[in-house]
């Protein structure tokens, strides 16, 4: 009912930034969230950051000052600026949408973002 898909990641050295795409198509509501979560090997996936249709933004506090999410929402796209990149960002990121009102959650599959020393 509601696809995503990101693009955007890659391997870059430590500093270095990545802008990371996701564009959701489908059955889309109006209300809803998207956002950016990643996984690393033997970790479980964890929230890197979302945003709401109104722009309200929410980070997990190991990106905060150095990631910005932003979304257009007539393209009902999302992208995750990710700037001072560190080696502990090295995951996999996913995108998300979250539709509010029935509660489900849609997924994309994932791009890998690689960090070197």
């Amino acid at each position: 009912q509601v696809q995503l898909v990101e693009s955007g990641g890659g391997l870059v050295q430590a500093g270095g930034s990545l802008r990371l795409s996701c564009v959701a198509s489908g059955s889309i509501s109006p209300i809803n969230v998207m956002g950016w979560y990643r996984q690393a090997p033997g970790t479980q996936r964890e929230l890197v950051a979302t945003i709401r249709s109104g722009s309200i933004r929410n980070y997990a506090d190991s990106v905060k000052g150095r990631f910005t999410i932003s979304r257009d929402n007539a393209k009902n796209t999302v992208y995750l600026q990710m700037n001072s990149l560190k080696p502990e960002d090295t995951a996999v990121y996913y995108c998300n949408l979250r539709q509010i009102l029935s509660s489900e959650d849609y997924w994309g599959q994932g791009t890998q973002v690689t960090v070197s020393s």
